[in-house]
């Protein structure tokens, strides 16, 4: 059985543009950092459309979740605000 595509992984320490392009998000693993706050992923930039959001708590965690079926269709870049001293890498293809 042959893959549809490759996945790739990006890292992030601030909110921005974490991959480029058309993408589906397949996983992510965050660590919290010590900041509790919103970490959100969206569609295009800062003012896209919110495709994924979820809380993390001020403990210093690592957690991860992979995204079922084929992930979360991003149409344009995917931009990710985070809280202060959160990081995250996405898996995406």
């Amino acid at each position: 059985m042959t893959m549809q595509y490759d996945v790739k992984a990006a890292h992030a320490e601030a909110t921005g543009t974490i991959v480029s392009g058309r993408n589906r998000l397949k996983g992510y693993q965050c660590l919290s950092g010590g900041t509790a706050g919103d970490v959100i992923i969206r569609d295009g930039g800062a003012a896209g459309p919110i495709r994924l959001q979820f809380n993390i708590s001020a403990n210093l965690v690592a957690f991860g979740l992979p995204i079922p079926g084929e992930g979360i269709l991003y149409y344009e870049d995917m931009h990710v605000t985070l809280p202060a001293t959160a990081k995250i890498t996405v898996f995406y293809g």
